[in-house]
């Protein structure tokens, strides 16, 4: 196999024509396959798109860190998980100074953070796209052309859940613009080219080929990247990734890499994303997403047996928002999701970025599984209600079915904050659809929990080694622990790296809550 493999790559790069001839019995047939040649030169084509690409740099204000109001030694920054990051924490606690805990003392110090980052022009009046987290918390933001032209830049609107941000400009002259193209005609092996702000040098031009397509990096619950292996390095986040039609195709965003540095796979925003969520913000200062109204689960082989599913796909519904679209459209729990709007729903994950990009008050069909047979209802997209919202269960329509959307509640004397796991709960933490228990959505600084490392997005497992699948469940056992005089309370606790028994002490007095 390993042979044959290389023979092809071979022949492909070399732009031959290839046969396979199957062995006597065998049907394979694999038709002819014919390598494009690679571009001469792309100097045309960056000469064209480089005016139209900028540098985006920011600056905001920050405290430092360090006790009684001098700055002190900052923690050094290791892997998430690693031993030395909790022995230096550790270290810093012990010899944090009297009084110097956090919020107290005199007033720290504040200092200039700068940011760098890159940016595209889509508007000649002066509209530039680029990431959210480049210009995320600024106080000043600045555009810089490719003929060194400085701009102030004011923020119109942006959308933390896909990382975009609009930003404007004002200029004496027209301004050199691109347009966005259609992402989904990107196939796997063509030609892109990247252009950005590697390390604040300047605009740079990389080129590479679409490795992939559809990639779920776990960023958000809309993750539906193009993976490029064109050089992507810190600063060129919010730039572009171009065709070789010329047209932005994509929004450079993240990278895979254990060093810092481009190690051949980025990931961009695809621009059919986009276009879709930059015209909301230009129009409305926001994205206005799509929103159906239910809480999903994913369709397991034991289900869509039990179901009378030919195979493991679709979204089972297993609970709805009271007078939500998907109520009013008839949709039931029990209810998986085959179809929605002509588009297939292959995985869970797929349905609410589907939805999400479907137009709010559109009326669109849902073909559905139910009773072992395919229906077809029609639904009317609304628009998605805020986090905030979401997470305190007000969303306009009255409540939950089949699903606890419920705000968060204080665990008196331990110093954290507990919910149960609705499906945002379980986006917003990465959890997966079998998790079972209370998820952890804040930690006080100060408490024992901290120190034992205890983090928002663990989730607690058992109490006093009995499971608990409530906020109410956890404090009835804590409540028990205080009862019988217990200075411990033990916790089985699961986090991305596994399980763990975490014992936290109880205060006699209700400690300093989070938030």
């Amino acid at each position: 196999m390993r042979v044959f493999r290389s023979v092809l790559a071979r022949a492909v790069l070399l732009g031959v024509s290839l046969t396979l001839v199957a062995p006597m019995g065998s049907n394979l047939t694999v038709a002819p396959a014919q390598a494009r040649g690679a571009p001469e030169s792309f100097a045309d084509l960056a000469a064209k798109l480089l005016p139209a690409v900028v540098n985006v740099s920011t600056s905001q204000t920050v405290q430092s860190r360090g006790g009684s109001g001098q700055s002190g030694p900052e923690m050094p920054l290791f892997p998430p998980g690693s031993p030395f990051e909790q022995f230096f924490k550790d270290f810093f606690n012990r010899n944090r100074p009297p009084g110097g805990g956090q919020g107290s003392g005199p007033q720290q110090p504040e200092r200039k953070a700068q940011s760098l980052g890159s940016g595209f022009i889509i508007d000649a009046s002066g509209l530039v796209v680029t990431n959210n987290h480049v210009i995320d918390g600024a106080d000043q933001i600045t555009v810089t052309l490719q003929d060194k032209t400085v701009l102030k830049a004011e923020l119109v609107g942006r959308d933390e859940s896909v990382d975009i941000a609009v930003l404007r400009v004002k200029s004496d002259k027209p301004l050199p613009t691109v347009e966005f193209g259609d992402s989904s005609k990107a196939r796997v092996g063509d030609w892109v080219l990247a252009i950005g702000n590697p390390f604040g040098l300047g605009g740079s031009v990389t080129a590479g080929i679409v490795s992939a397509r559809g990639r779920d990096i776990r960023s958000g619950p809309y993750d539906d990247f193009i993976q490029t292996d064109a050089a992507i390095n810190k600063g060129n986040s919010g730039g572009p990734l171009f065709d070789m039609d010329g047209a932005v195709i994509g929004i450079n965003t993240a990278i895979y890499s254990q060093s810092g540095g481009s190690v051949g796979i980025g990931f961009s925003i695809p621009s059919n994303m986009a276009k879709q969520i930059v015209s909301q913000i230009r129009d409305y200062g926001k994205a206005r997403r799509g929103w159906l109204g239910v809480k999903i689960q994913q369709v397991t082989p034991d289900l869509a047996d039990s179901l009378g599913l030919k195979e493991a796909s679709g979204a089972m519904i297993a609970g709805l928002i009271d007078g939500g679209p998907a109520e009013k459209a008839k949709i039931r729990s029990g209810d998986v999701v085959l179809k929605f709007n002509g588009q297939d729903v292959k995985e869970m994950q797929s349905l609410p970025r589907i939805v999400a990009e479907t137009e709010v008050g559109k009326q669109v069909p849902v073909v559905i599984w139910r009773d072992g047979k395919e229906m077809t209802l029609t639904a009317i997209v609304a628009e998605r209600p805020s986090e905030a919202a979401l997470a305190a269960g007000d969303t306009g329509t009255g409540g939950t079915k089949g699903a606890d959307i419920a705000k968060p509640v204080e665990v008196a004397g331990l110093g954290i904050k507990i919910a149960p796991i609705s499906q945002d709960m379980r986006d917003k933490y990465k959890l997966s659809a079998e998790q079972k228990g209370v998820v952890i959505t804040e930690v006080a600084a100060d408490s024992n929990a901290a120190e034992r490392n205890v983090k928002a997005g663990d989730v607690i497992v058992e109490v006093q080694q009995n499971e608990v699948a409530s906020p109410a469940d956890v404090q009835k056992r804590v409540d028990a622990a205080r009862k019988a005089d217990r200075k411990f309370v033990l916790m089985l606790i699961q986090r991305n790296d596994g399980v763990q028994y975490v014992p936290l002490a109880l205060a006699k007095d209700k400690a300093k809550q989070p938030g």
